[in-house]
């Protein structure tokens, strides 16, 4: 039952999603008015914003001028619905649970902001940084980076400061690196190769999960962006100056460390490192 009803929260909070990827870029409050048609303005009725049923009864299209609905709407709300699912069947209600779920979603809305305007939202990214600080205290962050330290700290100290300072160094971190490798290639190249949505981007994530995880992500997220890049010029489509959004390939790695991250690393050091 529990994953039942984590699926249909999921949806819910999906069509929640669905309003900030819209509103966020074009600085409108996600708190009113209503939800409206974007071709004719229409407000749009109760029975008219369930999610997945209501696209599927309407068959895609707006009730009052017949316009089409974009079929990202039923996407957001369906993969949110589905991670909400297999997160709670596979790890129960564990506080971990709750902060993979809210930091998908999170991810959710960075990729599709990304995808269509590209940008990521500072209520994401910087709201998120805040909120990555205050679930320390509930779910603690391991000390894969700063765990040196406490040898020569002589005491290691309760969980939530060693988690406090392990994410304050990531963030710092990998948000100062990015920071200086954008700003030296705009001095050469004269031209943004590098986002400062990104920059903050994964300074949050840094601060969610720590260092480690956090290379994993902008090295998948990296790969996955260089290839697809690559692909598009193979095609003849585009030039090597096309923006990428590369925020959206950051968030898909993002999710896949964050939820899988430990299988990824068991299996590759069951099949990259021999047993003796």
């Amino acid at each position: 039952m529990i994953p039942l009803a984590a699926f249909i929260f999921g949806l819910i909070i999906g069509s929640f999603l669905n309003v900030c990827i819209y509103r966020w870029p074009r600085d409108e409050s996600v708190v009113k008015p209503r939800s409206r048609c974007p071709h004719c303005g229409a407000m749009i009725g109760w029975q008219d914003n369930i999610p997945l049923l209501s696209y599927l009864l309407l068959k895609g299209r707006c009730r009052h001028c017949a316009a089409p609905i974009s079929i990202r709407y039923p996407i957001v709300e369906l993969l949110n619905g589905l991670f909400y699912a297999y997160l709670f069947a596979r790890f129960g209600a564990e506080p971990m649970t709750f902060k993979i779920a809210v930091f998908t979603s999170m991810m959710l809305v960075l990729i599709f902001t990304d995808l269509s305007d590209y940008i990521l939202p500072d209520e994401i990214t910087l709201g998120g940084l805040v909120l990555a600080f205050a679930l320390i205290p509930f779910v603690p962050v391991e000390d894969r980076f700063t765990g040196l330290v406490w040898l020569f700290a002589g005491e290691k100290p309760e969980q939530w400061i060693v988690s406090l300072v392990e994410s304050g160094f990531a963030a710092v971190f990998v948000g100062g690196l990015l920071f200086v490798l954008r700003s030296s290639y705009f001095r050469v190249r004269k031209v943004e190769g590098l986002g400062l949505g990104d920059v903050k981007m994964m300074t949050m994530v840094a601060a969610f999960w720590g260092f480690a995880p956090t290379i994993t992500i902008l090295m998948v997220g990296s790969i996955v962006g260089a290839l697809t890049g690559l692909l598009i010029v193979i095609i003849g489509r585009k030039k090597w100056s096309h923006e990428l959004p590369f925020g959206s390939y950051l968030g898909a790695a993002s999710i896949i460390v964050a939820v899988w991250g430990d299988d990824i690393l068991e299996w590759y050091t069951r099949v990259m490192i021999p047993s003796a």
